[in-house]
């Protein structure tokens, strides 16, 4: 029985310690994407928008 109770303690911890892990990289990435958008001309960051929306079958028109 305190096996069982031992190794699910264990997969709790990875899976918080995961869950963690995957909210900073999340983090990251996004602020790497608005700190690039902010060096692109306004136009290229326009386009790009514009691009992806119609990507994802969004009209925009």
């Amino acid at each position: 029985m305190s096996i069982q109770s031992v190794s699910s303690q264990q997969s709790v911890s990875r899976s918080a310690s995961f869950t963690l892990l995957q909210t900073i990289s999340a983090f990251v990435f996004g602020a790497v994407i608005v700190y690039a958008v902010g060096f692109l001309p306004m136009g290229a960051a326009h386009n790009a928008a514009h691009d992806t929306r119609h990507s994802l079958a969004f009209p925009c028109h």
